[in-house]
């Protein structure tokens, strides 16, 4: 794998999990509810449903500017428990590429 390869997928990657955590950051679950990974996935997906891309990070960016003291911690939160919910598949390797060998003419 490349080294633009890598970074392109990191890039996705932490955009997913950045768009994940902002959705959790604007749902209602709470870390005192301790929710099962199933749980999280239903609420991204439901929040990201209602809200939208832009919603969330609307909501995520109105709790920064008027609670930032427990924005910070809820944000934390949503980054963690995104990367534990959505781990990280192993990269594929490379496909190796060999010459074909020359035929008789």
């Amino acid at each position: 794998m490349t080294r633009k390869t890598q970074h392109l997928r990191h890039a996705a990657r932490t955009t997913f999990d950045n768009l994940r955590a902002e959705a959790l950051f604007a749902s209602r679950l709470q870390p005192a509810d301790q929710p099962s990974a199933g749980q999280v996935q239903d609420v991204v997906t439901s929040t990201l449903r209602k809200l939208g891309i832009r919603g969330c990070a609307a909501h995520m960016a109105g709790e920064f500017g008027d609670h930032p003291e427990t924005a910070a911690d809820r944000m934390k939160w949503a980054q963690a428990t995104i990367r534990t919910t959505y781990p990280t598949r192993p990269a594929t390797p490379a496909l190796i590429l060999r010459p074909v060998p020359a035929t008789a003419s």
